[in-house]
């Protein structure tokens, strides 16, 4: 990979985590999102259903929880990653219940803790731990990081994204590998080597 594309790159998915934490105004990140639409493997359609199931589970939170704030959704390909912490077990149940509802949920891996919310420190921690996992991907010369969506929550890193398997394996170990990482679930949607490789080139 090039320099200046690395750096473009590099910018985006920083951007990217930094926007994910609320730590950056949304105008100062449509050139990031733009730029990791372009080069995400899922469909054009994938991507705007994904963005609406999260949109909408956020919202179905708010009545379905009694704390919704320490609850995070994230869609890859119409797969839903629950990730944070509910105040009980009915909490954890109701919020799998809430997304079960939405239209277009494939599937739901729900990794919620029953906590309480996080603290503020944790949550800075986390999204540290984000770009740090993010930036190790793009020095990976023989992956592609802009496929890969990358989750922490409490130490623990997700790691979600239509990869085959070798890119699964080689991506687990990476971000095993960055400071802080306490552990690494993979979330992946599989594909052969060869489809990723026509995806990747039909991108660029």
């Amino acid at each position: 990979m090039k320099t200046s594309a690395r750096l473009t790159l590099v910018a985006a998915l920083l951007a990217s985590a930094l926007a994910t934490s609320g730590c950056l105004p949304l105008v100062a990140t449509g050139a990031a999102v733009g730029t990791l639409a372009a080069l995400d493997r899922r469909t054009l359609g994938a991507q705007t259903e994904d963005q609406e199931i999260e949109l909408k589970a956020t919202n179905r939170m708010r009545d379905a929880l009694k704390q919704p704030g320490g609850v995070s959704v994230t869609s890859f390909n119409r797969k839903v990653l629950l990730t944070g912490q509910v105040a009980s077990e009915d909490d954890k149940r109701a919020a799998e219940a809430a997304v079960a509802g939405l239209p277009n949920v494939r599937s739901i891996h729900n990794e919620l803790q029953v906590l309480g919310r996080p603290s503020l420190a944790t949550s800075a921690a986390d999204t540290s731990i984000t770009a740090r996992v993010k930036a190790a991907l793009v020095d990976a010369q023989d992956l592609h990081a802009n496929v890969i969506k990358v989750i922490t929550e409490s130490g623990t890193v997700y790691l979600m994204g239509l990869v085959s398997r070798r890119e699964a394996d080689r991506a687990a170990q990476v971000a095993s590998r960055v400071a802080g990482v306490q552990r690494v679930v993979t979330v992946f949607e599989y594909i052969t080597e060869e489809e990723a490789k026509r995806a990747s080139e039909q991108k660029q």
